[in-house]
């Protein structure tokens, strides 16, 4: 069943699928206008006599395109719940989409699975579409939003299955090193810098043709070159650093890493904290659940008066659902690793048996820790 959409931290919830949360990011919706401004000349060009008209047939196209976006998430999604993962919400946005899940206790086999029914997912939809538009009379609007949509969806298909990190085939990389190794963090090492050699690639495929010709380069290639190329070079550089902290945790307890924080109610006035007492602070809903952090280096651009009326809220850095997990200090790293993986943040919260946070573990932290020995 499906429930009103609301906006909340991770955009517009639009549905519930398996009773995960669906999610539309507010980025979304520059992703319509792009696809309009970009894809409404090539309509206006194919079907002439629509005018104006060729830029909401555009629309439609980003529709279809949000579409497919939706089915590739709900792949992951509903496999990952399949082999025993717990699947915390799917969304879709400027990037596409992603499905963030809890991938404790996961093997290489499991891992592969939710990864290769993404591009599969789209694989078929290619399919559906080459045969729809097979049956369609050539030239119209709903001929052209048929192949365009054919297009795209083998476009991911085939991109996304590419061996290298952040993209699906470089889950499957990962999935495969590390079922020949018995090492997951050395897979994602691997997947890693393979997703930084797709980087590399991708540039020189995209530009390098029409520099040896001497041709100029069109800016919206260069724009959306770059963008992509930052965004595939971001994750796989996460991954990297992910997967050489990964290999030194397993002999790492989670006070080694550890930083202690404080615990701050999401609605306490700023003026009433001593934000000096602790590095970083962690802050709870009216429920005592974390919900994100506080960095006191933040209320050095806020003046007394500022401070005298805002509350925490207005200074937290909100953190995804899942960012947090149920350890003491003595417990291995690994588990921190795993739920940091699962969460995407980058932080992990540190809660005790008791149910307060008392510390946070860093991704930083945890790779600055792979130059030292592990005590023995």
């Amino acid at each position: 069943m499906s429930t009103p959409p609301t906006a909340g931290g991770h955009g517009w919830r639009i549905g519930t699928l398996s009773g995960v949360p669906v999610y539309l990011g507010r980025s979304w919706v520059l992703v319509a206008l792009l696809v309009a401004a970009l894809f409404g000349p090539t309509v206006a060009r194919v079907v002439p006599q629509l005018g104006w008209g060729a830029y909401v047939v555009a629309l439609a196209f980003a529709g279809l395109l949000l579409l497919s976006v939706l089915v590739h998430e709900a792949a992951h999604a509903l496999v990952a719940q399949r082999v025993g993962f717990r699947v915390s919400r799917v969304v879709a946005d400027f990037w596409g989409g992603h499905t963030a899940h809890d991938g404790t206790g996961g093997t290489p086999g499991r891992s592969a699975a939710v990864a290769v029914v993404g591009p599969l997912s789209n694989g078929v939809l290619a399919l559906l579409g080459w045969g729809l538009t097979g049956a369609l009379a050539e030239g119209g609007v709903p001929w052209l939003l048929a192949y365009a949509f054919t297009a795209a969806n083998a476009f991911v298909a085939v991109f996304n299955i590419i061996p290298g990190l952040p993209l699906d085939g470089g889950f499957l990389l990962e999935a495969l090193v590390w079922r020949l190794t018995g090492n997951r963090h050395l897979g994602t090492l691997v997947a890693g810098w393979f997703g930084r050699l797709v980087v590399v690639l991708l540039v020189l495929w995209a530009l390098l043709p029409a520099l040896l010709e001497g041709r100029s380069l069109g800016l919206t290639r260069v724009l959306w070159v770059g963008v992509i190329a930052l965004f595939l070079w971001q994750g796989a550089s996460a991954a990297v650093r992910l997967g050489r902290s990964g290999l030194v945790v397993s002999r790492r307890r989670v006070g080694d890493v550890a930083r202690p924080v404080g615990v701050v109610p999401l609605d306490a006035a700023v003026g009433e904290v001593d934000w000096d007492a602790r590095p970083l602070w962690v802050v709870v809903d009216g429920t005592g659940a974390p919900v994100g952090l506080v960095d006191p280096g933040t209320l050095q651009g806020l003046d007394g008066q500022a401070r005298g009326g805002a509350t925490v809220a207005a200074l937290t850095v909100r953190l995804p659902v899942g960012w947090t997990v149920t350890l003491s200090a003595e417990d291995p790293l690994d588990r921190a690793v795993e739920v940091m993986r699962a969460s995407g943040s980058g932080v992990v919260g540190l809660v005790g048996h008791d149910g307060r946070p008392w510390g946070v573990v860093l991704v930083d932290d945890v790779a600055a820790r792979r130059a030292r020995p592990a005590p023995s």
